[in-house]
């Protein structure tokens, strides 16, 4: 059975470097935003507004295909850890988790798919996958989108398309975005230049955990600002071909920085040399030596340990995670069960 302590227990889909252009990016997601006809938008919905779609939803993605199988969490019920966990691993956003009222996530199997229900909009139905894969992505929300419809029915205008809570998701209602590691063309300095020209594409740039978050370890994610006036299948090719792109630049930058930066070579084993042995690990410590040690990995300098190992890790030392795996009550202790954790999982490499 699906459980929350299964989930945990089992990687990410989206951890296991499968995708293409995995070195560089390591995921894409698909979401799409949609409201019911009929219903009052969540922020000016009552609370049995709120309980009767939250209902709705979840009666309708557990008689779906792709979600028969998935783990409801009622946001209300789960505790500050268990909802810091969903925000680490991209389920739910950090708004949704910080306000729980009302508020339930759906998540299939290997959190594929999954669903917020009454976010800003009734639905956030997303697909994560490794690697660049936004096309494929796309395909399989839009099965599950219009499979949900037949027994939801979503506003819909026949001028506006799908219509939203917030006026800038009017249309498609989709969001596509790829996390990106630009650990190359940030050590070279060229990350702000290329990412404006990301920009001028049409695509927004924001750090890993989306609006207002930093950008830490390198680590960007690169999303469509549009939503209308574009069909869903032109927004999912558009955001392919600039992120394949931006991968290509960003494993030029890697290969120009090792020719001339002997320093580099040092760092990452140096990083790899701290990870293995360290006895107090910060999670911004984690996330800067992770980083290193990535590219160490992509440009194998580090043969030991694979990229999908270092990707676990980067999401299983957060502090979320680390507070629901017992990682004590003070900074100190969170540290050296954050430092536990990174040697387990290095340990069978070393």
């Amino acid at each position: 059975m699906w459980t929350f302590d299964a989930m945990m227990r089992e990687p990410a889909a989206w951890l296991d470097a499968s995708g293409a252009r995995s070195d560089a990016i390591l995921s894409t997601r698909v979401r799409v935003a949609r409201s019911l006809e009929g219903e009052r938008f969540p922020n000016r919905a009552g609370a049995s507004d709120l309980e009767r779609v939250r209902a709705r939803v979840v009666e309708a993605a557990l008689r779906s295909n792709y979600l028969r199988n998935a783990l409801v969490i009622d946001m209300p019920e789960a505790d500050r850890a268990s909802r810091s966990v969903l925000v680490e691993r991209h389920l739910v956003s950090p708004d949704f988790a910080s306000d729980p009222t009302g508020r339930a996530v759906v998540i299939g199997e290997r959190e594929i798919v999954s669903a917020m229900v009454n976010e800003e909009d009734h639905i956030r139905l997303q697909c994560i996958r490794s690697g660049l894969q936004p096309v494929d992505a796309w395909r399989l929300v839009g099965k599950i989108e219009s499979e949900l419809d037949r027994n939801l029915h979503y506003a819909f205008h026949s001028d506006w398309g799908y219509l939203t809570a917030c006026p800038t998701n009017v249309g498609t209602g989709m969001r596509v975005s790829v996390l990106a590691h630009l650990i190359g063309l940030s050590r070279s300095g060229r990350v702000s230049e290329v990412l404006g020209s990301v920009s001028k594409l049409g695509l927004s740039v924001r750090g890993s955990y989306g609006e207002g978050s930093d950008a830490q370890g390198a680590f960007f994610q690169v999303s469509n600002q549009t939503t209308l006036g574009q069909s869903e299948e032109d927004i999912a090719y558009t955001v392919e071909r600039v992120a394949g792109r931006l991968a290509g630049l960003e494993c030029e930058a890697r290969e120009r920085l090792v020719e001339k930066d002997r320093r580099i070579s040092d760092e990452i084993h140096r990083s790899w040399g701290i990870l293995r042995s360290a006895r107090l690990l910060s999670a911004s410590e984690v996330m800067e030596l992770g980083s290193s040690l990535r590219l160490g990995v992509a440009l194998g300098m580090i043969t030991s340990v694979g990229l999908a190992a270092v990707n676990r890790l980067l999401v299983m030392t957060q502090p979320g995670h680390v507070a629901y795996a017992g990682g004590g009550s003070s900074a100190e202790e969170r540290d050296a069960a954050r430092a536990d954790i990174v040697r387990r999982e290095l340990a069978p490499a070393a």
